[in-house]
């Protein structure tokens, strides 16, 4: 049974906590925040740093216990990035044509 190297784990811990408070930080905009539209960036932005690091993190460990090259973990972080961002901006959209 391989067991991950002591650097490794530091590293993906840190990542995770990265993660961890980056979408917190999200999520407190989201409450502090005051019109629709300020609320609508911090959640976004929280949302793909973060996934970015899981994603990261996920992959090292991957990479180190199976030795090969892990890509599925990166096309789920290309999605994230790329359907946070459109679906905050069809929300602003939509917004925008409701007032």
């Amino acid at each position: 049974m391989n067991e991950l190297p002591l650097w490794a784990a530091v590293i993906v811990a840190l990542l995770l906590a990265v993660a961890g408070i980056a979408t917190l930080i999200g999520s407190l905009g989201l409450l502090r925040l005051h019109s629709f539209y300020e609320r609508m960036h911090a959640p976004t932005m929280g949302t793909t740093l973060g996934a970015f690091c899981v994603v990261l993190a996920s992959t090292l460990v991957a990479g180190l216990l199976q030795h090969r090259p892990i890509v599925h973990e990166w096309l789920i972080c290309l999605f994230l990035v790329l359907t946070a961002p459109v679906t905050a901006i069809l929300l602003m959209q939509s917004a925008i044509r409701r007032h």
